[in-house]
C-alpha cells in the first residue's frame, strides 16, 4: 500500500491536483489532498518515524487507527490564555484550509499552563501527512501551505520509509525508592490536614518513576502492546523526533459534534487485591467529579446537562466508575471554550477547582509532558474530540518516566493511595516491558 502511495506522490499530476485546490488561497493556507488507499487491517505502527513529529491516535475497538506525520502548519504557546490561542489560530487556519474532503488536526497540552519541557506546553498541528483506518478503509490526507506546495510534495516522499523492527528491550535492575515513597506518603498526609482544616475538598497528587533499559524503548512496540491490551481504550502519542508521550487513557475529557457535546465523569479506582470500587471513598470521588463537570458546563448550555447512569468502566485490570454527561452547547461555543471550561476536572486535580489548582501549586506539584493534560483531534468544521493524557509514559532513548496519580478525599489512606499509583503504573510498566512487575518496598 506504500509503496503505490509513494508511486502516485511521483506522478506528475500531484503537483497540479493541489495547486488546482490551492487556487486564489492565501500562501500560508492550508491546502490538503485526500486519496483513498483501499482496505487493509493496518495500524500504520510500522510507519511511525522516530527522527520527525508525529502524532498517533487510535480506538482498537471502534477500529480508528491515525498517524500524522510531520507538521504541514503548527503553532504553540502556554500561559493562562494558551487555549484562546490556540482556537484563533486554528479558526486562522480553517478560514482559507482547502481541501478536496475530511481533514483533521491535532492537539496536545500541559496540565498546568506554565510547563515548557520537554514537550511545549500547548500545540495544535496539521500533519504534512495523515493515514487513517477507519473499519478497513483506508485513505490518506496530505497537507502543505499554499505558498510552498512543491516543496512539500518532494518533502512526503522522505517521510512514507517503514521503521525497521527492534527486539522489546529489557529492563535495568532499578534501586527501591523509599525515600521519595515516604515524601510522597507526606504530601498525602498533607493535603489531608488540610482537607480535615476545610480549606479544600479533592486533591489529586501524581507521582513519577524512571526506568532504563538496555537499549532504546520501541514506541511502536510499546503502542502495539496497548491496543493489545487495552483494546477500550483511547492509545495515543506524540513524538517530536527525540521523546515520544505515549499512553492508554479510559477517559474522554469532551467529545463536540456539531451542537452536541459528551463528557466522562471519570472516577474511583480498584483492581485485583484493592478496596471495592464500590467502597464509599470511590462512590464520593465520582459525585465530585460530576457535580463540577455540570457546574463547569452549565454556563455554555441551553438546558442543564443530562447525566447517564453510574457504570463499572474496565482499563485493562484497572476498574473505574464512569457517568456519561451529555448536553446541547450555545451558539458560537467552541471545542477550546469547551475544553477551557472543564480542565482540569476533579479527576485529575481536584475539588473545588480553583481551591485545589492553588494547593497543587502551593506544594509544587510537578507533572512532566502532557500527563494529566489533554491529547486530541479537530475538524475543520469546528468538531472533535479531546482525551484526558492518563496512563503516560515519557520516551527518551533508554529512559522512561512513568506517571499516575491518585486522588486524595477524606477518608484516604496514604499507603492504599500509593498502591493505587503503582497499580496504574503498572498498566503501563507491562507494555513498556512485557513480564516485569513493579518492585515497591512500601506497598508490597
Amino acid at each position: 500500500m506504500i509503496y503505490a502511495l509513494r508511486s502516485r506522490l511521483a506522478s506528475p499530476d500531484m503537483l497540479s491536483r493541489l495547486e488546482a485546490l490551492a487556487e486564489g488561497a492565501p500562501a500560508s493556507a492550508p491546502v490538503s489532498l485526500r486519496l483513498e488507499l483501499g482496505r487493509s487491517n493496518t495500524d500504520w505502527l510500522h510507519l511511525l518515524p522516530g527522527h520527525l513529529p508525529s502524532w498517533y491516535r487510535a480506538r482498537p475497538d471502534h477500529q480508528e487507527f491515525r498517524l500524522g506525520i510531520g507538521h504541514a502548519l503548527q503553532v504553540a504557546t502556554a500561559g493562562p490564555n494558551r487555549f484562546a490561542a490556540l482556537d484563533n489560530a486554528f479558526s486562522g487556519f480553517c478560514q482559507h484550509w482547502r481541501r478536496n474532503g475530511p481533514a483533521l488536526a491535532f492537539a496536545g497540552f500541559a496540565f498546568d499552563a506554565t510547563n515548557n519541557t520537554p514537550l511545549p506546553n500547548a500545540l495544535l498541528s496539521i500533519p504534512a501527512i495523515l493515514l487513517e483506518n477507519v473499519a478497513g478503509d483506508c485513505s490518506v490526507t496530505l497537507t502543505g501551505a499554499a505558498g510552498r506546495l512543491s516543496q512539500a510534495v518532494a518533502e512526503w516522499m522522505h517521510c512514507l520509509n517503514p521503521s525497521p523492527a527492534v527486539d522489546t528491550p529489557r529492563l535495568l535492575p532499578s534501586r527501591p525508592e523509599p525515600l521519595a515513597e515516604r515524601a510522597w506518603i507526606a504530601r498525602v498526609n498533607g493535603a489531608l490536614r488540610d482537607i480535615a482544616a476545610g480549606s479544600v475538598d479533592k486533591v489529586v497528587l501524581s507521582r513519577s518513576r524512571k526506568f532504563e533499559a538496555n537499549r532504546p524503548f520501541s514506541p511502536a512496540g510499546i503502542l502495539a502492546r496497548l491496543i493489545e491490551q487495552q483494546p477500550a481504550g483511547l492509545i495515543y502519542a506524540y513524538g517530536n523526533g527525540q521523546q515520544t508521550f505515549l499512553g492508554a487513557t479510559p477517559e474522554r475529557l469532551v467529545r463536540r459534534h456539531g451542537r452536541q457535546v459528551d463528557v466522562d465523569a471519570l472516577a474511583g479506582t480498584a483492581w485485583p487485591g484493592s478496596l471495592a470500587l464500590s467502597e464509599s471513598k470511590n462512590r464520593h470521588e465520582q459525585s465530585l467529579v460530576v457535580r463540577a463537570i455540570c457546574d463547569a458546563l452549565s454556563p455554555l448550555c441551553e438546558a442543564a446537562p443530562s447525566v447517564g447512569p453510574i457504570e463499572e468502566h474496565m482499563a485493562g485490570l484497572l476498574a473505574h466508575w464512569r457517568n456519561r454527561i451529555s448536553a446541547d452547547i450555545r451558539p458560537g461555543t467552541s471545542l477550546f471554550d469547551l475544553v477551557r471550561t472543564l480542565h482540569p476536572t476533579p479527576a485529575v486535580g481536584g475539588f473545588p477547582p480553583a481551591a485545589a489548582e492553588g494547593w497543587l501549586a502551593t506544594h509544587n506539584e510537578a507533572r512532566s509532558g502532557w500527563y494529566s493534560g489533554g491529547f486530541g483531534i479537530l475538524t475543520p468544521d469546528g468538531d472533535g474530540e479531546f482525551s484526558v493524557a492518563l496512563r503516560s509514559a515519557l520516551i527518551d532513548g533508554k529512559i522512561a518516566e512513568l506517571q499516575a496519580g491518585a486522588g486524595i478525599v477524606p477518608g484516604s489512606d496514604p499507603r492504599h493511595e500509593l498502591a493505587e499509583t503503582e497499580a496504574k503504573l503498572g498498566t503501563l510498566l507491562a507494555a513498556l516491558a512485557p513480564g516485569e512487575k513493579m518492585d515497591n518496598s512500601l506497598s508490597a
